[in-house]
């Protein structure tokens, strides 16, 4: 379990899985060969090349709000992907361990509604989807939402047993991509992997930070913004993403928080001019 500061507010990372086999379909153009010939994605890789990927929630602790994005996989559910399906881990036990109780959050962010992001929105109580967070506005982005009412699904009824449970249950909220959560806490607009996706930007006492979502999945696409992943639903719009908000926040002093990355997790971006095959300035993640 990982844990930042960011001013007065506190990030605590509950991991739900890490998984190495979901990089080749993801992306495919991540070959061992090329994680191996960069030397600062070691910790991101495993023994064999291939990207190691984390499937963890954040909860955000500020002053009026403790605040829970993205609720990964879930138990229980009817997934197509084999090792997801009817999947019985221990993520809410590891979110009890480390000192939060499901009462207590008063928010949920979801970045998307993609299978890994809404999982444990819901939970089986007596064969009827509850919400886990019965005290909680679940906050949605307008935009996602309508793109996701009428979308054909890949994983399985994923809107049917952790999205549309809690609009029955009245505590979904629309809002736009760039609403203020609270004092510390925004979304911040990054579509391209979903038509509606954002990123959660915090800032307190001169500090920075931002969690991804799957904006970018796993720290290679730092140094290659061009390789969007076969999940992306539009693979032009989330590499122009990628490349505006790594040209806006590298060489400064703003923590980013990989929804996917592997421990370390965080790092801040950086200028580098020493990977570009044709002299272009590209990026890595300092940890």
């Amino acid at each position: 379990m990982l844990k930042w500061q960011i001013g007065d507010v506190t990030v605590t990372q509950i991991v739900e899985l890490t998984t190495a086999s979901l990089g080749p379909h993801l992306l495919p153009q991540a070959t061992p060969e090329k994680m191996q010939a960069v030397p600062w994605l070691a910790p991101f890789i495993d023994e064999r090349g291939r990207i190691i990927l984390s499937m963890h929630a954040l909860v955000i602790e500020t002053a009026s709000r403790t605040i829970i994005v993205d609720t990964c996989i879930g138990n229980d559910k009817v997934r197509s992907y084999p090792k997801w399906n009817m999947m019985q881990g221990d993520f809410f036990q590891r979110f009890e361990a480390a000192g939060f109780t499901a009462e207590q959050i008063d928010t949920v962010l979801c970045t998307h509604m993609h299978v890994d992001h809404v999982g444990w929105n819901t939970r089986l109580v007596d064969g009827v989807w509850e919400p886990t967070f019965g005290n909680a506005d679940y906050l949605f982005a307008e935009e996602e939402w309508a793109y996701w009412r009428n979308e054909e699904q890949e994983y399985g009824p994923v809107i049917e047993d952790s999205v549309d449970p809690i609009f029955a249950a009245g505590l979904a909220k629309l809002v736009s991509s760039n609403h203020q959560v609270c004092d510390e806490v925004r979304l911040e607009p990054t579509p391209g992997h979903t038509p509606g996706h954002v990123s959660v930007h915090i800032t307190s006492q001169g500090a920075e930070a931002i969690i991804t979502g799957d904006m970018i999945h796993h720290p290679c696409q730092i140094a290659h913004p061009e390789w969007s992943s076969s999940a992306d639903e539009n693979k032009s719009k989330s590499a122009s993403t990628r490349d505006v908000f790594l040209d806006k926040y590298s060489d400064q002093p703003v923590l980013i928080i990989g929804t996917h990355f592997a421990a370390p997790t965080a790092g801040y971006l950086v200028a580098d001019d020493t990977l570009g095959s044709s002299g272009e300035v590209t990026y890595r993640l300092a940890y």
